[in-house]
């Protein structure tokens, strides 16, 4: 995203009346098909670029350069703001000083930060386990130092993994624990009820974040149900990586079944073109041609 800040905008995005929907997006064609959609806000996952970039499930196995790296694939490509998943910062305080100071020199909006135990895992996955509140909070302090030494509008989210292993009212407590340390939005992650839903959406002052994942262990519900509960931000993280995976699965078994794909529902070039904007590319160099001929 180029021009203002992107912290900012972000911010002014959360405080509009309506819920703010964010998609889940892996790399630069998905953020462009993203915003082409009518999106004001993307999301990255470390689930989807695990997967994507790496070929592996999200059990700590992406590493901040590598997630890092590919967001700075995706950010140009956009003209609204970006938010990460930064999973646990990857590592002390110090860690996450670096990873906010590259991901908001990456020109990333806002970012999350959980208090899983590394390796950290899928949030809707069972067997996770949380570190010392105290210690997470010092993280959180990290990453609103380097905003404020920045005077920047960098988006911190606190997210809480301790619905799994230690209840909701342990997760509560973090949350406000994490908003006191510096976040501007709680994230208790993989509530498994809608009175769970609801009891978090009451519970804090500052925006709440909510997550759906087809097949998670949190209901799945429409941006404007949970808008009505009272969340501020949700995010379908996996939406599309879903979706392309089956597409690409029918894709493939179509060609290796037929020598072709035409049993298989796609684009056309000339529609590929015009989503990732190929027009626009040529007329530029139109523009050098003409330059070029006249001297």
């Amino acid at each position: 995203m180029n021009g203002s800040d992107p912290g900012a905008t972000l911010r002014a995005r959360i405080e509009a009346a309506e819920i703010a929907v964010m998609p889940g997006v892996y790399d630069a064609l998905s953020g462009m098909l993203a915003e082409g959609a009518g999106f004001e806000t993307v999301f990255t996952s470390g689930f989807s670029i695990s997967a994507t970039q790496l070929g592996k499930p999200d059990l700590g196995l992406l590493t901040m350069s590598e997630n890092l790296r590919q967001i700075r694939s995706i950010v140009p490509s956009l003209s609204v703001p970006l938010v990460a998943d930064l999973d646990t910062g990857y590592g002390n305080a110090l860690n996450v000083r670096r990873t906010i100071e590259e991901a908001m020199d990456a020109g990333v909006a806002g970012g999350i930060l959980e208090d899983q135990q590394w390796p950290k895992r899928c949030g809707h996955m069972e067997e996770k386990s949380v570190i010392d509140a105290d210690d997470h909070a010092r993280r959180i302090r990290a990453a609103a130092d380097v905003r404020a030494e920045r005077d920047g509008d960098f988006v911190i989210i606190g997210r809480t993994d301790a619905r799994e292993p230690h209840g909701l009212e342990e997760a509560v407590r973090r949350g406000h624990i994490y908003a006191d340390a510096g976040a501007d939005v709680v994230f208790v992650e993989a509530p498994r009820s809608r009175a769970e839903l609801e009891a978090v959406a009451e519970e804090f002052d500052v925006p709440t974040f909510a997550n759906m994942i087809e097949g998670g262990q949190t209901p799945y519900l429409p941006a404007s149900e949970l808008d009505a509960i009272g969340f501020d931000i949700v995010v379908y993280p996996l939406s599309g990586l879903f979706a392309a995976t089956r597409a690409l699965q029918e894709t493939y078994a179509a060609l290796a079944a037929d020598g072709t794909a035409g049993a298989a529902e796609t684009v056309d070039f000339e529609a590929f073109e015009a989503a990732i904007g190929a027009e626009a590319f040529r007329e530029r160099e139109r523009r050098y041609a003409e330059q070029s001929d006249g001297g």
